[in-house]
């Protein structure tokens, strides 16, 4: 049997997340803003989100429907079995988020969903589900438009980008879900070089590594489902088993990581550790000026400071032009990408981007700025 499902992502990344999933062999597909519908069993839901680098979550939809009053959601969500889904032992978290939604209050929308499936528990087993706001078993998330909803419970659990593994990490890291989209969106292959000279925790390096070595993402987590009422065990872990014999030895992949920040280099360690995968990657602790290009051609990928705090652009104005010299100097032959929400930066560089793709970090309407470099200027 099918059910309904809507994978979100970061704003950018629509198609790739569509192709991962053609890839399971999911066909019924709608790329929307900020996602991905689609229609799947419960053996590809357990795939994707083992296996989904892109996505943030991914939704199972209970209802769905047109409304005009809250007491219209209100039935709707009393007339879903919660207690068929879920026992009652499990705590719950409803989130509601609207576009255009006529409502006065979505908080209090957010509580009336709640008090619905309280109240069918309590028809049923004459018990009701704890909430839980932190850490909850059961996520449910409604979805208001101007006059028309979605009512889904979330698979996933935790967000997709926490892969089980990060420890610690240093100021504004990029989520991973967005750092293997930029990957991708580079073309990099591995046994290609790849090189990120401000690795900070090192999230693209320990996203390039699980692919080099065949990783699946989820591997090192729990999900969701894992406490709903239909979970298959035996099946999950028949799937799981598989993409855990897929993965290939932990040897170096041509990965480089560098920061000058001394502590950077160690949280990265320490996480590439944790995650099994520090044979992959070689680390060093230098500037942006000392780096060396490891091969002839390669991949430099990074997301730089982006000057947000009071004081920062000038700082930035006057490393760009040094970075740019630097690239010219060592990497000529190698392809460069630059994920900021400083738009100034390839003008201040005096380089030319190839490609000027639009992505968000968070909030944060940031450019994905490729710029491939040759001997001399790359100004047209």
């Amino acid at each position: 049997m099918k059910n309904n499902y809507f994978a979100s992502c970061p704003r950018g990344l629509e198609v790739l997340l569509s192709e991962e999933l053609k890839a399971l062999g999911i066909v019924e597909i709608k790329i929307v803003d900020g996602g991905v519908k689609f229609e799947s069993s419960i053996e590809l839901l357990y795939r994707a989100n083992l296996t989904s680098r892109i996505a943030t979550r991914i939704l199972c939809r209970v209802a769905n429907g047109g409304y005009k009053t809250e007491d219209d959601l209100y039935n709707a969500a009393l007339n879903v079995e919660w207690s068929n889904l879920f026992d009652v032992c499990n705590g719950i978290k409803v989130s509601t988020t609207g576009v255009k939604c006529p409502l006065k209050s979505l908080d209090f929308m957010t509580l009336r969903i709640k008090d619905a499936v309280c109240d069918q528990f309590r028809s049923q087993v004459n018990a009701r589900p704890n909430v839980e706001i932190r850490d909850p078993d059961i996520r449910i998330h409604l979805y208001l438009e101007a006059d028309y909803f979605d009512l889904y419970i979330d698979t996933s659990g935790q967000p997709l980008y926490q892969r089980g593994f990060r420890k610690s990490s240093v100021e504004a890291p990029i989520r991973e879900n967005l750092a293997a989209g930029i990957l991708i969106l580079s073309g990099w292959q591995p046994g290609e070089a790849l090189l990120d000279p401000m690795c900070g925790s090192g999230t693209f390096l320990i996203e390039a590594a699980m692919i080099a070595l065949n990783q699946a993402p989820g591997l090192k987590r729990s999900f969701g489902f894992e406490r709903w009422s239909n979970f298959d065990s035996i099946l999950f872990k028949k799937i799981k088993s598989e993409y855990q014999s897929q993965i290939k030895p932990p040897v170096f992949s041509n990965i480089y990581g560098s920061d000058i920040d001394l502590r950077a280099i160690r949280v990265s360690k320490g996480n590439l550790a944790e995650a099994g995968l520090a044979a992959a990657v070689e680390l060093s602790c230098k500037d942006f000026e000392d780096i060396v290009a490891p091969l002839k051609e390669g991949v430099l990928v990074t997301n730089p400071p982006y000057g947000v705090r009071l004081g920062e652009d000038e700082g930035l104005a006057n490393a760009y032009p040094i970075w740019a010299s630097t690239m010219k100097k060592k990497l000529s032959g190698w392809r460069t990408y630059f994920l900021t929400s400083d738009l100034r930066m390839p003008k201040l560089m005096r380089l030319s981007p190839t490609k000027k793709t639009p992505l968000y970090n968070g909030a944060l309407d940031c450019r994905l700025f490729e710029i491939k470099m040759v001997a001399g200027s790359n100004r047209t």
